[in-house]
């Protein structure tokens, strides 16, 4: 591990605060490290690997499509492209889909998308994007601007105008800024996931969905963390009962390939024409198979088990010792602690669980598969560390 830490120093960027644990191989729910210690997995490399690590389905689907054809640009059509985008229009009611690599590659095409077609229907001066205070957009120049948080511009200004923080679950409040400014689109997260596992309220989501509607504001929903059955449905938006004109998303749904879209629905279907957008490895026929594989097994089934696990967590840690509060939706979980949640991942690392932080939270975000006596035997490692004394 020494030559590695000291190797990683020299040569790749200062942007990560590692842990001490080099992981060379895993299966499922389990990774291990070099001296073969082994972890169970609770955050899925922040909530990518759907499946698990070395899914056999995902995994067969991936190599055969690599013996095929690696790559092609988008000047061609590819079958794993083309089928994706229909699957994900058949499971959405939604109209087109287009590929890119990454959440904030998919949240810049969200908004660039509702910017022209704001420009078109009303004028170039309608492109106002409101957010909501604590999200968490991406980490490009245009995404930081759409986030939330106020740390995350300190170091970068200046950011990209035109956007503007409504705070969370205040409709009147974000119905007012939207009236006030030449709003092109209000885009939110139904779970604020590095705002702190934060779900939006219900009534808030449908009143500002309506007022959206009522305006011709477009509604984008970022569904980079919370899409593709994390929250025990497809999409988290599904659990509200509304219809989105964008949804962005990424993470879990190439199972551990780069792998981003943006959804449209009918009002932004047309919006984007030949040569306004584009992607060089976008729709890459090996990411594209891979996420055929992982979206084709998210059926009713599995969303009822990830609704099960996700009952389980919740009356696990409720009332437990050294907890004080649970939040969050499906296998999207946070858990308020009494110490550190810094300190509570770093000794649940010492025995064995692998989780992640979220503000002042524990996040969990286990692999959607994730059999249940794993579950339990990593939810009592985290209870009994909680629970531990200070001494």
């Amino acid at each position: 591990m020494s030559n590695l830490k000291e190797q990683d120093k020299q040569y790749v960027a200062n942007t990560y605060a590692r842990f001490p644990v080099e992981l060379v191989s895993g299966k499922g729910s389990e990774v291990f490290d070099k001296d073969g210690k082994r972890y169970i997995d609770m955050g899925t490399g922040i909530g990518v690997t759907a499946f698990g690590i070395a899914d056999d389905e995902w995994k067969e689907a991936v190599t055969a499509q690599l013996s095929r054809l690696q790559h092609t640009s988008n000047l061609y059509y590819t079958e794993p492209c083309a089928a994706l985008a229909e699957l994900i229009c058949n499971k959405t009611g939604m109209k087109k889909v287009f590929f890119c690599n990454s959440g904030a590659e998919a949240n810049e095409g969200a908004i660039k998308t509702a910017r022209k077609y704001a420009a078109e229907k009303k004028g170039e001066d309608y492109y106002t994007i409101v957010t909501l205070k604590n999200s968490f957009h991406g980490r490009t120049i245009t995404t930081l601007a759409a986030t939330g948080q106020d740390h995350y511009h300190e170091l970068f200004q200046p950011l990209t105008p035109g956007f503007v923080h409504a705070p969370a679950n205040d409709f009147e409040a974000l119905k007012e800024i939207a009236l006030n400014n030449k709003t092109a689109a209000i885009m939110m997260e139904m779970i604020q996931g590095e705002g702190g596992v934060i779900a939006m309220e219900a009534d808030f989501v449908k009143k500002t969905a309506e007022f959206a509607k009522e305006n011709d504001i477009l509604l984008i929903i970022d569904e980079v963390q919370t899409g593709n059955g994390r929250t025990g449905e497809l999409y988290a938006y599904m659990n509200y009962k509304i219809e989105p004109d964008i949804v962005s998303t990424a993470k879990g749904i190439g199972g551990g390939l780069p792998l981003g879209a943006i959804i449209f629905g009918e009002k932004t279907e047309f919006t984007l024409k030949a040569g306004e957008h584009g992607s060089t490895f976008g729709g890459n026929p090996v990411c594209c198979a891979g996420a055929m594989s992982i979206l084709k097994r998210i059926d009713d089934k599995l969303l009822a088990e990830v609704k099960e696990k996700s009952k389980f967590i919740f009356d696990s840690f409720n009332g437990a010792k050294g907890v004080t509060g649970v939040s969050g939706m499906g296998l999207m979980v946070g858990v308020k602690t009494e110490k550190p949640a810094a300190e509570i991942v770093k000794k649940c690392i010492e025995k064995g669980v692998l989780c992640l932080t979220a503000k002042d939270k524990v996040r969990l975000l286990p692999a959607l598969n994730i059999p249940m006596d794993v579950l339990k035997e990593a939810v009592e490692i985290i209870k009994n560390v909680c629970a531990e004394s200070e001494d």
